[in-house]
């Protein structure tokens, strides 16, 4: 290969990088979270706060100089300090490249979310990563700059199933995708999580063209890869049973998510995804 040519591929696989991390990290900058979310007493150095002294607290944890300017006991409690490792699988499958009335992808918005997700907790100073990158979650911008590079390459599937080569032991996980495929993937993928002693997010990523199915008429339906077609006389005829089929999917994703202790959520394209952000950050914390 010349060196024109492989200036000319690097180029180009890098000029989407910068808008769609410029987008996450501006998401993530218009969030604002008010008290550190991984505030809470435990081990550590740093002062959090003082409170009043309680039975089974030993007379090592007292705080005298604090006590000594009140007719009770305090103890000094430090804050909780030890980061945890996020991993996150971003569905890049063929399915995900769908977007109706110019609206961003699925797959993109998904990206979106993950990068910025990443980049709210790496700024607590927690540590991420793709559940399918060949080294463990680290922390730093570096790191979200990694997985956003891989995050532009597309699966040659139909329908993602989550790739886990990264799970580690009671951390937390992220799963964004429209969850089309095979259920059975999913279920698979949370049962493992869950041994290693994981919890987490399902956030279901769709456009709205998907929930209300608009179509008419003669319609001939593909799915984006083109391994699949369906052509019919009149759409609406079809309306009621795809809507169906698509509540039972996610009521069957939602039980899924809680039997394993898990939380799971739906977003639309076409909706801001500073509230989807939000969820999964609050979300996310609460499955500490």
């Amino acid at each position: 290969m010349s060196p024109a040519v492989l200036r000319a591929r690097a180029e180009a696989l890098a000029q989407p990088l910068p808008p769609l991390l410029a987008e996450a990290r501006q998401l993530a900058a218009s969030i604002q979270l008010g008290e550190h979310g991984r505030r809470r007493p435990g081990m550590g150095d740093a002062f959090w706060q003082y409170r009043p002294a309680m039975q089974g607290d030993p007379a090592r944890a007292i705080d005298w100089r604090r006590s000594a300017r009140s007719d009770q006991h305090f103890v000094q409690e430090k804050e909780w300090q030890a980061a945890q490792s996020v991993v996150l699988w971003v569905d890049r499958s063929a399915a995900m490249q769908f977007s109706a009335a110019e609206r961003v992808t699925k797959a993109d918005r998904a990206a979106v979310l993950g990068l910025a997700l990443a980049s709210l907790l790496v700024r607590g100073g927690e540590r991420v990563g793709l559940s399918d990158m060949p080294s463990p979650p680290m922390s730093g911008d570096l790191q979200v700059e990694r997985m956003a590079r891989l995050l532009m390459a597309e699966e040659d599937v139909e329908y993602g199933e989550p790739r886990l080569t990264q799970l580690p032991a009671h951390g937390r996980a992220v799963f964004l995708s429209d969850f089309l495929g095979p259920i059975e993937a999913v279920e698979a993928a949370l049962a493992r999580a869950t041994g290693r002693g994981l919890s987490g997010v399902l956030l279901q990523v769709l456009d709205p063209v998907e929930e209300a199915f608009p179509f008419a008429g003669r319609t001939l339906f593909h799915s984006m890869s083109g391994g699949l077609r369906h052509e019919t006389r009149e759409a609406a005829d079809l309306r009621d049973a795809y809507q169906a089929r698509l509540a039972e999917r996610k009521a069957a994703l939602s039980a899924l998510a809680a039997s394993h202790g898990w939380r799971c959520h739906t977003h639309h394209t076409g909706d801001t995804p500073a509230a989807a952000l939000l969820w999964l950050y609050h979300a996310l914390e609460r499955q500490r």
